[in-house]
């Protein structure tokens, strides 16, 4: 709050009120306590996988954590995991051993409780399904998730994390498809923000934007690093150069901060979310087109069909 007064984007009067503060507080305190159950369940499970032989790479979350200015204030979600191939042969050891339920009714990944926390256990980094080009960049994943030389330790046990290729990369496509999909949060963004400041030195960047330029993303990489300068204060410097269409970047702004969909969805019946949902598509296909290159109707039948193989995504 602070760096936004010096900064002049709030004044005095805008300041939050009593009643806003307090809840705040109690955020962070909520923060605080979800942070420290999520990396204690990560101790846990990298020392069960540990048992067997099997690595545990962290994606995201708790990862991204780490590059924050403090990281246990950064709202925890689920914990993300890759085990370097092995995720059918470790759902297994779960259930044998622990009696522990696994959810395979989602694309990419299944899922589980450890505990009061939810798991994603990474079979693909992302949708393969979902659009045709995703197989490719999928292929390119894995081939960066073998390496195994980037770790740190919780209480112990060894974590696993993912390269600068793979962490900027993968965080990248994972915030330009939330950005496409109506769940898009700002923290994500701000994820971005932090790696990119405390690990731009270690980065590629040349390797990095061949490969936004491949897979169609590079007009909006650099609206994110825009919008991170402009409206976040971020220093320019741990950036590339940014070339952002003014016009596209204001869009991608509007929709950010007041999107047109909303996340989560109306309680319908079963045809009239079907068109909700095609109504949707069409309205965010500029999105789309921001994030693959994929033709409009690849991405209406792939689509499709990703929903035809998993119902329950309907």
């Amino acid at each position: 709050m602070e760096l936004l007064r010096q900064q002049g984007k709030i004044t005095p009067e805008e300041d939050p009120t009593e009643e806003i503060k307090d809840k705040l507080a109690t955020l962070v305190v909520s923060c605080e306590v979800n942070h420290e159950r999520i990396r204690k369940s990560m101790a846990e499970m990298a020392a069960f996988y540990g048992n067997h032989g099997i690595k545990m790479m962290v994606l995201k979350g708790y990862a991204l954590s780490l590059d924050w200015p403090i990281p246990n204030h950064r709202m925890p979600g689920d914990i993300d995991i890759w085990l370097f191939g092995r995720q059918q042969e470790a759902d297994e050891l779960l259930k044998k051993e622990k009696g522990i339920v696994i959810d395979h009714s989602h694309h990419h990944h299944t899922t589980f409780h450890w505990g009061k926390v939810l798991v994603e256990n990474h079979y693909d980094f992302i949708n393969v399904h979902h659009h045709r080009s995703y197989a490719e960049m999928e292929k390119l994943f894995k081939e960066l998730g073998q390496d195994d030389s980037l770790y740190t330790e919780i209480d112990g046990e060894r974590v696993y994390m993912p390269t600068p290729k793979l962490a900027s990369l993968f965080l990248l496509k994972h915030t330009m498809l939330h950005f496409a999909s109506y769940d898009f949060c700002l923290r994500q963004l701000l994820d971005w923000a932090f790696y990119a400041q405390k690990h731009g030195h270690e980065l590629d960047w040349n390797w990095l934007m061949e490969q936004l330029e491949r897979f169609g993303m590079l007009p909006l990489f650099h609206i994110f690093n825009a919008i991170c300068i402009e409206e976040f204060g971020f220093d320019p410097a741990i950036f590339p150069p940014v070339q952002a269409d003014p016009v596209l970047k204001e869009r991608v702004r509007q929709e950010m901060f007041y999107p047109k969909f909303k996340g989560g969805e109306p309680k319908l019946p079963f045809l009239k979310r079907i068109l909700y949902k095609i109504l949707r598509w069409k309205g965010g296909l500029w999105k789309q087109r921001l994030c693959s290159t994929d033709s409009m109707w690849s991405v209406f039948w792939s689509g499709v069909w990703s929903h035809i193989l998993k119902p329950a995504t309907i």
